[in-house]
């Protein structure tokens, strides 16, 4: 990269990639904007010395969600400014991205108006987490957004009893795999319900929809 303004584009449809690398290009003032569409092409095209002055990144990538990306990125190159882009309307994506350090979200249902808004909002050192056109009613359930025991507040044992209860493994079954007591299984189930205000394990499954259990 050089000291001009720069940027790089990640978006795994590459015209997609292309249209929002020229639209930087021509709208937004930028002198290089240059489009990827997989995780290695992004890390051979950055440049540490002279790092990109914005990277526009795709939620969600061929290998999953790209939170590893994104918080990477912003221990590499603090001062790059990083917006995170997703067509997904499920609300949770919004609260991963933040808790990647991210400095901007914007759906991919927003005009290009907004997005240069946006763009121009972050290069002032702004964050831009407002507005949005959501379309209602879309579906994404063939992705699952990563979540972690310590995120849902249960404990590490909790969770891997968690887990397995999402599988549809009775109690007997998780006490043997997890070589505890059934008492014991219980006993955690019971922790889970409560910690996730849930009645029963139908209802953890709903609540728990959408989203992986790591």
């Amino acid at each position: 990269m050089t000291n001009t303004t720069s940027a790089l584009v990640i978006d795994d449809h590459p015209l997609s990639a292309s249209g929002i690398a020229d639209f930087l290009l021509s709208h937004c003032g930028f002198g290089v904007a240059l489009p990827v569409s997989d995780v290695g092409e992004f890390w051979a095209a950055l440049d540490p010395v002279n790092p990109p002055s914005l990277a526009v990144v795709d939620f969600w990538l061929p290998d999953g969600a790209s939170l590893g990306l994104l918080e990477l990125m912003k221990q590499r190159c603090p001062a790059t400014r990083l917006l995170a882009i997703s067509a997904d309307d499920n609300a949770a994506v919004l609260d991963k991205v933040r808790m990647a350090g991210v400095d901007g979200f914007l759906h991919k249902q927003e005009t290009p108006d907004i997005f240069g808004r946006a763009v121009a909002a972050l290069l002032q050192g702004d964050n831009w987490f407002h507005g949005g056109t959501q379309s209602a009613g879309r579906e994404f359930a063939n992705k699952e957004l990563p979540v972690t025991a310590a995120e849902l507040g249960l404990t590490a044992r909790q969770g891997q009893v968690l887990a397995m209860m999402l599988k549809g493994l009775p109690n007997k079954r998780i006490a043997l795999n997890l070589s505890l007591s059934e008492q014991t299984v219980k006993e955690h189930v019971s922790g889970i319900l409560e910690r996730l205000g849930a009645r029963n394990r139908i209802e953890v499954i709903t609540k728990l929809r959408g989203r992986r259990l790591e």
